[in-house]
């Protein structure tokens, strides 16, 4: 239990200085980057497949038309995510991204009410009506959409919604999720990397470490909080899940000081009053747990 709940914390603080690392290569389009971190996040996970003997496990799980569509479906959401958020962090919009996954859990509710026919009790109604006033509140105070932070959740909670029908386990699916369009991300990085125009063994030895480096960070914290899960109760890990975008919030706000001011605050803390509601009421309902966001789509 106690090992379950230190690597499920060490899995969501990674996640949670995520925008530190993708500052590194904020000189490298955000495409490249996802590129590089698609490609080396399969090879890393095939080769920790091979070396712990499950490739005919993980061969005879993946071969059926139905579960290469799933996982087909389920690798574009991911892409799209973490193109976006990427994309975000380096633009300046760290506070935003993290408003993204504050309101994922929500979402997710939302989506399992209209296309799973599940059903929230009353009181489950407060949480989602506060975080659309939010939302609402915030779109009107920036003078535009949040576009960055809807388009973070709806892709991770769709992506969550496809997960809930997907047959496989977390280790299987990201290897299979980012195998299905590894062919695209290489195709991709070739044609920038013949036409002069790739990062890759052009900047520098740093920019390379971080490029390979994006596989790693991002393999690590799956199979810490794959351990985590099988360790510890749902409740715990729907509770642990929201240190990482409120580590997100913070860096974006003291260390690249982005603006955050009465009127964000009042925007966050309409969000933040919802996500306390829900998850109190789950708790004390029946004590079941919030359902967790996705393994890896962050960031």
């Amino acid at each position: 239990m106690n090992k379950g709940i230190w690597n499920g914390i060490a899995a969501y603080a990674m996640w949670g200085v995520f925008p530190i690392y993708w500052k590194l290569l904020h000189e490298v389009p955000a495409l490249q980057v996802i590129g590089h971190r698609i490609s080396w996040s399969f090879l890393l996970l095939i080769l920790y497949i091979l070396l712990t003997r499950q490739w005919n496990a993980f061969r005879s799980a993946v071969l059926t038309p139905k579960t290469l569509g799933i996982y087909a479906i389920a690798g574009i959401l991911l892409t799209v995510n973490w193109l976006v958020y990427v994309w975000g962090v380096n633009a300046g919009f760290i506070v935003e991204t993290s408003l993204g996954y504050f309101i994922n859990p929500l979402l997710s509710v939302l989506l399992g009410v209209l296309f799973l026919h599940e059903r929230l009790r009353p009181a489950q109604w407060i949480p989602v009506i506060l975080a659309t006033v939010g939302v609402t509140y915030l779109t009107v105070a920036y003078g535009r959409l949040p576009w960055i932070a809807l388009s973070l959740a709806f892709s991770f909670g769709f992506y969550g919604f496809v997960k809930k029908l997907a047959p496989l386990g977390s280790l299987y699916g990201l290897t299979l999720e980012t195998g299905i369009v590894f062919p695209m991300a290489l195709i991709y990085l070739a044609f920038v990397g013949s036409n002069g125009t790739g990062a890759f063994l052009h900047e520098g030895a740093g920019i390379d470490l971080l490029l390979i480096g994006a596989g790693v960070v991002t393999t690590i914290p799956l199979l810490m909080f794959a351990s985590a899960a099988r360790q510890i109760p749902l409740t715990v890990v729907g509770l642990l899940q929201y240190i990482a975008p409120t580590m997100q919030f913070l860096i974006g706000v003291f260390l690249y000081k982005e603006p955050f001011d009465r009127t964000h605050l009042i925007g966050f803390g309409i969000v933040w009053v919802a996500l306390i509601i829900f998850w109190v009421e789950n708790f004390t309902a029946n004590r079941l747990p919030v359902e967790p966001i996705p393994e890896l789509g962050e960031g």
